[in-house]
């Protein structure tokens, strides 16, 4: 049947369907509605692996087609299942002629535009599934005005906008999913009345306003999940009077007020979400209650008092409670070590006291996170008792005493953080968990050397020992961790050379061991061949290129002057060496004599240095200097506060600046301007040139010691693709962050404004793109989320390397969610993840992954985000998908590199970005593993350029 007949036929039966029905033709009439209305459907579709094959106009039925099945009973089409089919394209009206349809999924693919307004109205479709495409556009008005016998409808995974649609007449519905679009206003108030549903979820939208009145009108409901919208008021009363209800969340809204009473009346709940929100009051004790519980997270809200014991006494079935970040009290409750639950979290509060395990300790406790809050004591050896224990967080207390050997040697143990503490002693010898992957002891005041059996953790990942009193060597057996990836040793008082070993770790991209009294060259290697110079600094000892040194081992021989030299031979007499060549003999060479007085001057300034430390180091400081500025120091600036502040600079160095502090936030010192504050240049009194970020959100940064304990958390996150954190400078109305300065300018610049000549070469792209991805995937091995990415975040340094800055200061702002919401969003147009459409939002790495992806599309296509045209907005991401769907992604590569570079890496770097920018956060890859795809992605040749050109 050919196409133009197959259109006319088409056309007779929507336009005269009663002649098709008389007769004995009706059946036949009947089974080629079915036919054509899919192949209407299938000339609408690119189907790039040929998934539809089967589908043949010729043929007088579709049962044999693939992802079609019939009622076998009439012959008709009654299920149409092509999910995971990789197809796209729009969605016409032919499947519109499939008046059987039972059954409706076109899940997982890639169909685009708007849904037909006429799809839910077919008279027998009971399910319909649409989620995870890229349908756009309102929901068209009237979609569920008639929905006959619909039940199951998913329109999840898009990016419908505009208001919830009206979905009051569908009765017969039992699940509703319309999670992850872009839809906004208020919920429609007749959403109640859907007495037969079981299941809502409109997460992760833009929906505002208070809950209506009136949800225990639904006592069908099971599931009920309004998570990540922009949600206000209070929870509703007659919430607990939905018998039914088995999981309840509201997270990551603005929801305030008390827990209402009636939900101690969800018998049969066993999951309870309410973190993230500004909920206020005790922790009722009635939650025990709450007998089937089996998730309570409560966390990010404004819980206060203690938590009762009744929460476990009750919740026999509980086995994840997370309350941290609130501002609970009291002691850590004896239920957290000896109930049935496998994962705990109360950090962030201000819990104190001493630890205990009691007796009857728990046989099933997986991870325990009781960090950042002020136990003190020594930590319980008893933990070892809880066999099936795998994360074990304390960091940033104060526990004191010796880290237990019995903690250490626990075989089930993969993370173990117990940084920030004032634990003493030295590191057990029995270190050497076979399952421990991550060991974090640093900020203590450890003493001892590192014992050789940390090369036994086979699995270990990431070591950090930094400030602390370590002595000694580094151990060679940690050239057995061939798993190890970051490790810090910084701000010790370690001695002895690198192991050689040390450069056959494949894996390693972070190595800090800077700030020690280590010596001799840097071990061989790419890695130790690019480590940054702030990873090994402050070794005096130290030598090789990265520290512009020459190792003993390499340095000329003097040369010594015969001084019976006559004038007519200067050089006097020459001695004869290999080749022919002669070497010329002085008493002393002018670079011994420059190197004796650098020595000279190297060994004066380390003592000036000491002195000067000694007499300003306050004494609980071992990481910074630290310098009381006097009132006319700031007073020259009109923004300052005329108190004095303190100026902090890590790692020492002179913490004064050269100019004036006038010329400091100088208008004509100005480099930028960026959503949290304006950034100057200037220098140091050593003539080292610093960048200075002065806050505007002063009154949004946290407390002193909350803003000095995040800002030297930041201080200590090196890697050669970060913008160093040099210190910073405080006062209640003025805050300062000292940055190293960059000389290349920013990666927006280079990118898009016309004053710059040089266009950056493909291999240059990449290396940008892989060098963000690594500082991001460091950050985050750190739990250090970016927040603020983008291109003009991105520094590119003499040569050519990128560095990014601006990281981590959402750590600093406690009300930042509201605070971006309503002035600093738009700085960063184009590259926020749809998850911050919500007025409140629990940021997660993957925001940080969302962005990358925008600019792994920006730098290799040339083009911004966004363009605004005279009468349309263009969105890089459409369309690059677009093209990809087209089978012309290399069009989208900036037009400048003149088609120099390799397809085979174009394509794949493109569809990473595609994916980086999914909607679902779930659905993103974690920075580690897109390192490891671009470094798969990589072709072996050094330059493409050269051999496309």
């Amino acid at each position: 049947m050919r196409p133009l007949l197959l259109l006319l036929l088409l056309l007779a039966h929507l336009v005269f369907p009663a002649a098709a029905k008389n007769g004995g033709t009706a059946s036949v009439a009947a089974l080629n509605d079915d036919v054509l209305g899919l192949i209407v459907f299938k000339a609408d579709v690119v189907d790039p692996e040929g998934r539809l094959a089967t589908w043949s106009e010729d043929d007088e039925r579709a049962c044999a087609w693939a992802g079609v099945t019939c009622d076998p009973r009439t012959g008709r089409v009654s299920d149409l299942n092509l999910a995971g089919f990789g197809l796209s394209g729009r969605l016409g009206r032919g499947l519109l002629r499939l008046e059987s349809l039972q059954s409706l999924s076109l899940a997982a693919n890639n169909f685009s535009g708007d849904v037909p307004a006429d799809l839910a109205r077919l008279p027998g479709l009971q399910q319909l599934d649409l989620a995870r495409n890229a349908f756009s556009g309102a929901i068209p008005e009237g979609f569920f005005a008639e929905c006959h016998a619909l039940r199951d409808v998913s329109l999840a995974h898009n990016a419908f906008s505009g208001d919830v649609p009206d979905v009051g007449a569908c009765g017969t519905l039992a699940s509703l999913n319309l999670s992850s679009n872009r839809l906004t206003g208020a919920l429609p108030s007749d959403i109640w009345s859907l007495n037969a549903l079981r299941t809502l979820d409109l997460s992760s939208n833009a929906i505002t306003g208070e809950l209506p009145v009136g949800v225990s009108k639904m006592f069908n409901l099971r599931e009920l999940n309004l998570r990540s919208n922009g949600l206000t008021g209070t929870l509703p009363d007659d919430i607990g009077d939905c018998p039914l209800l088995r999981s309840v969340d509201l997270g990551s809204n603005s929801l305030s007020g008390d827990l209402p009473e009636s939900l101690r009346r969800l018998s049969t709940c066993a999951n309870l979400e309410l973190s993230s929100n500004a909920l206020t009051g005790n922790v009722p004790t009635w939650v025990g209650e709450m007998a089937s519980l089996e998730v309570l997270d409560l966390s990010g809200n404004k819980f206060s008092g203690e938590i009762p014991g009744s929460i476990v006494g009750g919740c026999r079935s509980l086995v994840h409670v997370d309350v941290s970040w609130n501002s609970l009290t009291g002691s850590l409750p004896s239920w957290v070590f000896a109930s049935g639950v496998q994962w705990v979290s109360v950090s962030d509060n201000t819990f104190s006291g001493e630890l205990a395990v009691p007796v009857n300790a728990s046989s099933v406790i997986q991870g325990v996170d009781l960090s950042s809050n002020s136990f003190s004591g020594h930590i319980p050896s008893e933990i070892s008792k809880l066999l099936t224990l795998q994360s074990l967080n304390m960091s940033c207390n104060s526990l004191s005493g010796s880290v237990p050997a019995s903690i250490v040697e626990m075989k089930s143990l993969e993370v173990l953080d117990l940084s920030a503490n004032k634990l003493t002693g030295s590191i057990p010898s029995t270190v050497g968990g076979k399952s421990l992957k991550v060991l974090r002891l640093g900020k203590n005041s450890l003493t001892g050397e590192i014992p050789a059996q940390i090369g036994d953790c086979s699995a270990l990942t990431s070591l950090d020992l930094s400030h602390n009193s370590l002595t000694g060597d580094i151990p060679a057996t940690l050239a057995n961790l061939t798993n190890l990836q970051t490790a810090d040793f910084s701000r010790n008082k370690l001695t002895g050379g690198l192991p050689k070993q040390l450069s056959n770790l494949a894996h390693l991209i972070g190595f800090n061991v800077s700030h020690n009294q280590l010596s001799g060259d840097l071990p061989p290697g790419s890695f130790f061949d690019t480590i940054s110079f702030s990873s090994v600094s402050d070794n005096p000892g130290l030598c090789g290129a990265k520290l512009n040194s020459s190792c003993p081992g390499v340095l000329p021989k003097p040369i010594v002057l015969n001084p019976e030299t006559s004038s007519d031979d200067p050089l006097g007499q020459k001695e004869p060496v290999p080749g022919g060549l002669h070497h010329k003999k002085t008493i002393l060479s002018i670079s011994a004599l420059v190197a004796i007085g650098a020595a000279v001057l190297i060994a004066v300034g380390i003592i000036t240095i000491t002195v000067l430390n000694l007499q300003v180091r306050a004494p609980a400081s071992h990481s910074a200097a630290e310098l009381e500025l006097s009132d006319g120091y700031l007073s020259q600036s009109p923004t300052t506060d005329v108190k004095s502040g303190k100026l902090v600079m890590f790692g020492g160095g002179n913490p004064e600046f050269s100019a004036s502090t006038h010329a400091l936030l100088n208008k004509d010192c100005e480099l930028g301007r960026g959503g949290f504050g304006t950034v100057y240049k200037t220098t140091l009194r050593d003539g080292q040139p610093v960048a200075i970020k002065k806050l505007t959100v002063s009154s949004l940064v946290k407390s002193q010691d909350e803003f000095e304990r995040e800002v030297k958390m930041l201080g200590k996150l090196r890697h050669r693709n970060l913008v160093a954190l040099k210190g910073y400078y405080w006062t209640p109305s003025l805050q300062l962050l000292i940055y190293e300065f960059v000389s290349g300018g920013n990666l927006h610049k280079q990118l898009h404004e016309p004053s710059s000549v040089n266009y950056l070469s493909w291999k240059e792209r990449f290396d940008i793109v892989l060098g963000i991805a690594r500082s991001l995937a460091h950050l985050h091995r750190h739990d250090v989320i970016h927040y603020n990415l983008k291109s003009s975040n991105i520094m590119i340094d003499g040569s050519g390397e990128a560095k990014v800055g601006d990281y981590g200061l959402a750590k600093l702002l406690p009300m930042l969610d509201r605070y971006v919401l309503s002035s600093k969003v738009q700085s960063a147009l184009g590259y926020m993840a749809p998850e911050f459409t919500c007025r409140t939002v629990k940021i997660t790495e993957k925001c940080d992954v969302y962005g990358f992806g925008i600019l792994v599309l920006e730098v290799m296509s040339g083009r911004p985000p966004v363009e605004y045209m005279e009468d349309d907005v263009i969105v890089l991401c459409d369309v690059v998908r677009a093209a990809l769907d087209e089978g012309k992604v290399e069009e989208c590569v900036d037009e400048r590199l003149c088609g120099k570079f390799p397809l085979e890496e174009a394509v794949p770097i493109m569809k990473l970005g595609l994916v980086c920018t999914s909607q679902v956060p779930s659905n993103r890859p974690d920075m580690s593993e897109v390192v490891n795809i671009l470094e798969l992605i990589r072709c072996p040749q050094d330059s493409p350029e050269e051999e496309l050109g």
